[in-house]
């Protein structure tokens, strides 16, 4: 809410929004472009949350407040001006200053580029905390790297995904303040030297070093007078421009600084396939990190207090392996920059970090070769073997003889190429470690993290995912929100945990179940109109809206879903005049660009919509739809028009999922298996209002260990061995029988996230949902149930869990 001392008229909003035409972009309105019209409204809108600013700055400045500082490699905070105008609750004024200078606020919203700054989950759920933090006045810091170019843009060319870049900058960023007076040194490679004697300290001798520079992002919390503050860092050279080069003639040379340094911002995550992928990486997560932590202790400092008392006033939370160097360089800053001595460093490094891992996939535990470090670390291999060698000295002492358990402990991986493990390095050097859903923890304790939950029980704890319903209900589903502000009252977006489920008195009242009809029937027109724009296919917005948007992979298992399309499209062929439930599958999300399987799976849908879409047998009674490039604010038409919502992934393998609650919170129905956060959502929404199928993990994990035969099942299932022979003959490519072959010989001949497993389960479970969709009273009722049931899902929930659980201990 706007400060009282604050003019928030419409009047003074649209002098605000002339005068940054006018004056700050020298533009008059009758020229003025759409994005110009934006630009105006969003520094309006600006100026206005900048008011709120200082309140949070005070408290952080006070001697009783301990700063959260959250370290992530990746950012998606989404488009701003709506989430900002809802924050400071002055839509209805900025709305009619607008359309008083001619403009529709909603188009102009829509004009926004939104700051890709990151792969998909770990970057929501980031900005959702960033949001909860704010809303809950506490004081906190986001760090991470302002990338020039962010995810990749993603077309679809006959049915391939292609990666575009994206230049989310090209038009300037009104929400960000750059801080050039706020800069830090960051070096790299190197030699270190170390001097003999008692009191001798190692000293590093870099190669080469860059500037990182500041850029603010305020962030507002929810209708109260608080602004925490995302910093972002930007790579420059030291001397952008050496004019010797230049004279003798050596015009590239000139700028050869300044294009080496830059680049390690250019772009998220270099593919780190070949060598020089990987050092860019590791550039880039030491580069944020340090500048971070040199930061952390710049306003320590700015405060007059000791740096023994750092961990006493900053808490670091590391969002996944990514920022997990930060143990290694804090204790070089500890024993090299302020000359402590190691067990005091240690202590204040391994109280101010705490690390959440978000991965049940090995794969994804990050470990870089020795041979990296050494290169481009090697004051920081040097300490990593210091604490590793003092660590394994503490295990053998516990687990005399075992061997095998100091191998598995170890920081640095002597199986195959030397490797060092980022998580293991996150777990030593943390007081705190936490998974993201019961049955995440739970696996973590049990299978990836077992031994370090053997060595320190009381470390791990388990904080279950949440999401802002500030931007999943409010800006998202406008109209929903006023529903339920109707129905119990206006402080639910701030207290969803303890009111929302006073909605579920409603789920049976008629009145309210027409309401949530014709709402999301509106929404799904929207959506129809996004997809028809996007892809030139016209969808029907009275059919079930069956969708799956996240990030591709197999184990999400996007071709399962496929499968079951192809299933019910062979039962139309055999008998045109089958009743089938009218259904539009709607696909969206992004393939990494080295994964081939995921890509081949988003061409496979693109074929099969191709072959179902444009037969007449079909009549339009099923329909496919890929949107491409989805995004944060395609996710904000796409959440609200769901009917059904697709967490299928295999049991055992999602930490947790965050789409998966925020279309429960939109009313949709999941069809799930007991996989990361579905179970909790089931016990939450009712056994009744949710799809079960599948394997349970511990059924996953038998079924591998006895040697999982996939080839078996095909041979058994006549419909799945249709299915895939349509596949593997060309029926949907064109008549190229190798197209899909890959990903056909995968499932039938190894199958490692058992889809052809669960395949019978699936189709089975769909037949209920078609029989369930049918009763639209029913329907209605269980998704009122499922909006009012999802209170434990907000991201203010699990922030303050982090609060009581890691942040205050």
């Amino acid at each position: 809410m706007v400060p009282s001392t604050v003019n928030a008229s419409v009047a003074a909003i649209k002098q605000r929004i002339l005068d940054n035409l006018e004056l700050t972009l020298a533009r008059q309105a009758h020229h003025a472009s759409p994005t110009e019209w934006y630009m105006a409204v969003a520094l309006a809108v600006r100026s206005l949350l900048v008011s709120h600013w200082y309140s949070g700055t005070d408290t952080r400045s006070t001697d009783y407040a301990r700063v959260v500082a959250y370290l992530s490699a990746e950012f998606l905070l989404g488009p701003h001006l709506h989430n900002n105008i809802v924050g400071l609750g002055i839509y209805p004024q900025v709305e009619r200053a607008v359309s008083e200078l001619g403009q529709n606020l909603q188009e102009l919203i829509w004009q926004e580029q939104e700051p890709g700054l990151g792969n998909g989950g770990l970057g929501r759920l980031a900005a959702c905390y960033m949001d909860s933090m704010a809303t809950l006045q506490m004081p906190a810091i986001g760090y991470g790297i302002r990338y020039e170019f962010g995810i990749f843009r993603q077309e679809i060319r006959d049915g391939w995904q292609v990666e575009m870049s994206d230049e989310w900058l090209r038009n300037g960023n009104p929400w960000e303040i750059v801080r050039p007076q706020n800069f830090h040194y960051v070096r790299f490679g190197g030699r270190v030297e170390n001097p003999s004697g008692p009191s001798a300290r190692s000293r590093w001798i870099p190669d080469w070093s860059v500037r990182g520079v500041a850029h603010d992002t305020p962030i507002l919390g929810y209708q109260v007078p608080w602004v925490n503050l995302l910093r972002l860092w930007r790579a420059e050279a030291h001397e952008s421009f050496d004019f010797q080069a230049f004279n003798t003639g050596d015009y590239y040379g000139a700028v050869e600084e300044k294009i080496s340094s830059e680049n390690i911002t250019k772009v998220l995550y270099p593919n780190d396939e070949q060598l020089g992928g990987k050092m860019l990486r590791l550039e880039q997560q030491y580069f944020f990190v340090s500048c971070s932590l040199q930061d952390m202790l710049r306003l320590h400092r700015l405060r007059h207090r000791a740096i023994r008392d750092f961990h006493r006033y900053w808490t670091i939370q590391l969002n996944d392996t990514h920022p997990s160097i930060g143990v290694a360089e804090l204790m070089r800053l500890l024993l090299d920059e302020y000359e402590l001595g190691w067990e005091e460093a240690w202590e204040i490094t391994r109280q101010s970090f705490a690390y959440t891992n978000h991965t049940l996939l090995p794969e994804a535990l990050e470990k870089w070769p020795v041979r990296i470090f050494e290169q481009l670390l090697p004051r920081h291999l040097q300490i990593i073997y210091e604490i590793n060698a003092r660590f394994l000295q503490q295990v053998r002492e516990r687990y005399p003889g075992e061997n095998d358990r100091v191998s598995r402990l170890s920081i640095v991986d002597e199986n195959g190429e030397r490797c060092v493990r980022m998580a293991h390095l996150a777990s030593i050097g943390s007081r705190k470690i936490n998974g993201v859903a019961e049955l995440h923890t739970e696996l973590l304790e049990r299978e990836v993290l077992r031994d370090f939950a053997e060595l320190y029980p009381d470390k791990f704890t388990n904080v279950t995912n949440g999401v802002t319903p500030r931007r999943w209900i409010a800006v998202s589903n406008p109209a929903l929100a006023d529903l339920i502000t109707r129905k119990i009252g206006s402080t639910w977006l701030s207290n969803l945990e303890s009111e929302l489920s006073d909605f579920q008195a409603f789920a049976e009242d008629p009145e309210v179940q027409d309401a949530l009809r014709l709402i999301k029937v509106s929404n799904k027109r929207a959506l129809a109109e996004l997809a028809e724009h996007r892809t030139g296919v016209k969808i029907d917005p009275a059919s079930m809206f069956d969708v799956q948007v996240k990030r591709i992979h197999e184990y999400k298992r996007q071709h399962l879903n496929v499968l079951h399309i192809i299933a019910l499209y062979n039962r139309i062929k055999r008998d045109p005049g089958i009743s089938v439930t009218p259904r539009t599958f709607i696909f969206g999300g992004k393939a990494a660009p080295g994964y081939a399987i995921a890509k081949l799976i988003i061409k496979l849908i693109n074929s099969v919509a191709e072959v179902v879409n444009a037969d007449h047998d079909v009549d339009g009674r099923i329909k496919v739809v890929f949107i491409p490039d989805f995004n944060v604010k395609v996710g904000q038409r796409i959440y609200p028009a769901a009917d059904l919502s697709e967490q299928i992934s295999t049991a055992g393998k999602e930490a947790s999922g965050t789409g998966n609650m925020k279309f429960a919170m939109n009313g949709a129905l999941t069809i799930g298996t007991l996989d990361g956060a579905n179970v909790e959502i089931r016990e939450s929404v009712g056994d009744e209002n949710f799809f079960l199928f599948g394997l349970t993990a511990p059924q996953v994990f038998a079924i591998q260990a006895e040697g999982y035969r996939p080839r078996q099942i095909y041979d058994r299932n006549a419909e799945l061995r249709e299915v895939m022979d349509a596949l593997a003959n060309g029926v949907f490519s064109r008549g190229d029988r190798d197209m899909f072959r890959p990903l056909v010989d995968s499932l039938l001949n190894h199958d490692p996230f058992l889809v052809l497993a669960d395949y019978q389960s699936y189709v089975e479970c769909q037949a209920q949902v078609s029989s369930a969709f049918s009763d639209e009273r029913s329907w209605a009722a269980k998704s009122a149930l499922n909006i009012a049931r999802m209170g434990k899902f907000s991201s203010d929930r699990a922030v303050r869990e982090y609060h009581e659980k890691i942040w205050r201990t």
